[in-house]
């Protein structure tokens, strides 16, 4: 097996910029826990919270349930500088920017640096701890659009 590029780990701080969480389209992906989560956090039924927070998108020939955006294309729960729900954030949220595509390569990983400046700062994280971000959002299951 391959060593990755961060065996000796990778340095991140979030910054507060925001930038992963407004100003662009993009999608936020649920799974059951994070819809759980999340439903507990607003107080909603599942179906109230479905309706009123999340949306049905194809990608790549798949059906998805994600979260809305404003108009702006914030998050939806990003407000007065910061997310709203961020104890119940979804797995994505809280994994971001240890995801596979940014970490197929120090090119990969250092592009994210001129979109994310918490990129290369801050605390070390072990390459055990980069490995357990990939698993958990390896392991959890996305939904379906359908269940929108």
């Amino acid at each position: 097996m391959n060593t990755p590029f961060y065996s000796r780990g990778l340095r991140f701080e979030c910054t507060g910029c925001s930038r992963c969480c407004r100003h662009e389209p993009g999608y936020v992906f649920l799974s059951d826990n994070d819809l759980s989560r999340l439903c507990a956090a607003k107080e909603l039924s599942r179906a109230e919270f479905l309706e009123k927070y999340c949306r049905s998108v194809n990608i790549h020939g798949f059906s998805r349930l994600s979260l809305r955006e404003k108009d702006n294309y914030d998050c939806i729960f990003w407000k007065d500088g910061g997310c709203s729900v961020y104890e119940s954030r979804p797995l994505q949220c809280r994994t971001y920017p240890f995801w596979e595509p940014f970490l197929n390569s120090r090119e990969d990983w250092e592009a994210m640096s001129g979109e994310c400046p918490g990129v290369n700062r801050g605390r070390l994280y072990s390459q055990k701890e980069i490995d357990r971000l990939l698993e958990a959002r390896r392991s959890e299951a996305l939904l379906s659009g359908d269940d929108a």
